[in-house]
């Protein structure tokens, strides 16, 4: 999910069941649990008369998954 929010400003609950096919209830696990550490906003809004669950990065889950990213390109390096 934290990957998809680097390159988009938001996703919605659909896209990422789309890009990542998933469970509904496995995506929504993983969404409450990356808006516990406050790494991602959740939006919910209506589109017509749909509900729609948009989710967004936060500047800490942004910097957490950049520190994530940078050391899993040390380890690689090392082997």
């Amino acid at each position: 999910m934290m990957s998809i929010l680097m390159v988009n400003e938001y996703a919605d609950f659909n896209m990422f069941k789309e890009l990542l096919d998933v469970t509904d209830g496995n995506l929504a696990s993983h969404a409450k649990a990356l808006e516990k550490e406050d790494y991602i906003m959740v939006e919910k809004r209506f589109i017509g008369r749909k509900p729609n669950t948009r989710y967004s990065a936060t500047a800490l889950g942004k910097a957490a998954f950049k520190k994530h990213i940078d050391a899993l390109e040390i380890l690689i390096k090392k082997f």
